[in-house]
């Protein structure tokens, strides 16, 4: 080895024995006597970047929650009082009352200064309750009407009062998987003004949605999914990204999953406002009355059936139960084109007609088929 090879080699080992040392002793003089020369060649406030990160991102978040606070409400309902007779084996018949709680069920948001309120279809469904708004300063308002959207679980309610917060409408068309959330609402309807945080975990998200009892299944599409703790009582309130721009209204939990929530995009959102306030409401919902189940091609296949909806449930009076349509049934046709969930599924087809609309139902039955008629009435919500 060359002579000035060996001189480098030797300078290099020096130079590394020199830092090791000094970093060892900058540790043990921190520990022992407070001193810090790391200090005088790094300074602290440059060394301490990462956590004024983590209080700026803390500081956006109490300021968006004080900032759209006051424009979250919540919406209780109150069932009826009616006078009952009871009886007791002590104290024989007594008449007595029922009803006439309030529980709060849901959240929604304010979106003008005149008492106009956006909270979920579902959380407005029951029409033999009568419905209450608070605000986040605790006054309560008597809801004074309620306009459902036919093709989306989105409602409009409005309240007598002035002087109102409304919350900034943002844009759902721009976001993107990662992107921070921040959810506010009454958690199982019990926690008011409760606040999460999270990501959107997913976009284009499909889900069903529906009741039984109301007689009615519909597909919500082109949903956000979220992983921001939402509750049972969260339903309508808002998704909001860091800017305190509402993203979404918030729909729906995957059940026996954690962490995966719903949220219909905003920008859904304002046509349907768009819509009620061009109209003063929304227009009548075309109602079939089933529920159904979309079959996928590798199900199809696996049964030997045709791919489409797979009926689960006929509602007695319902159109399809007048014209004959069946539990088990697989509708595969309407008005001759394929159903599948590459044309949007039932639920979508049914959506785009009217009430007083015909339609064409090829049937799968059993191993046959069949073509039915069927008059679409007005949905019964």
């Amino acid at each position: 080895m060359e002579k000035s090879a060996f001189k480098k080699l030797l300078l290099g080992l020096a130079v590394l024995i020199v830092v090791v040392v000094a970093v060892t002793s900058g540790a043990i003089a921190d520990r022992l006597f407070e001193f810090k020369p790391l200090d005088v060649l790094f300074p602290r406030a440059a060394r301490l970047n990462l956590s004024k990160t983590v209080v700026n991102e803390n500081s956006e978040v109490i300021d968006v929650v004080k900032n759209v606070g006051p424009s979250v409400v919540t919406v209780s309902a109150q069932t009826p009082k009616r006078q009952v007779i009871q009886f007791s084996p002590f104290g024989g018949f007594t008449q007595g009352t029922q009803g006439g709680t309030q529980q709060d069920i849901g959240s929604g948001f304010i979106v003008s200064s005149d008492g106009l309120i956006v909270t979920n279809k579902h959380v407005v469904a029951d029409t033999s309750l009568s419905y209450k708004v608070s605000t986040s300063d605790g006054k309560t308002y008597d809801v004074t009407q309620i306009s459902k959207d036919p093709g989306n679980d989105i409602a409009v309610i409005k309240i007598a009062t002035t002087g109102l917060k409304p919350i900034e409408l943002g844009d759902s068309s721009n976001l993107e998987v990662g992107q921070f959330v921040i959810a506010i609402g009454t958690a199982l309807g019990e926690f008011r003004n409760t606040v999460t945080t999270g990501v959107i975990s997913g976009l284009g998200r499909g889900i069903s949605a529906g009741n039984s009892l109301q007689g009615y299944v519909e597909r919500l599409d082109n949903v956000i999914q979220t992983d921001a703790a939402i509750n049972p009582g969260n339903s309508g309130g808002p998704l909001l990204n860091v800017s305190g721009q509402v993203i979404g209204i918030n729909v729906a939990v995957a059940q026996g999953a954690n962490n995966i929530a719903f949220s219909i995009p905003v920008n859904t959102v304002k046509d349907a406002l768009n819509q009620y306030k061009a109209l003063g409401g929304f227009p009548a919902k075309a109602y079939l009355g089933v529920e159904y189940q979309m079959l996928t091609t590798q199900i199809a296949l696996l049964n030997q059936v045709p791919q489409g909806a797979y009926v689960v449930n006929v509602i007695a009076g319902s159109p399809a139960d007048q014209a004959g349509v069946l539990i088990g049934d697989i509708i595969f046709k309407i008005d001759g084109n394929a159903l599948n969930d590459a044309s949007g599924g039932l639920g979508s087809l049914v959506s785009g007609k009217k009430p007083g609309d015909s339609l064409s139902l090829d049937i799968w039955r059993n191993g046959e088929t069949s073509n039915i008629r069927v008059t679409l009435s007005q949905s019964p919500e």
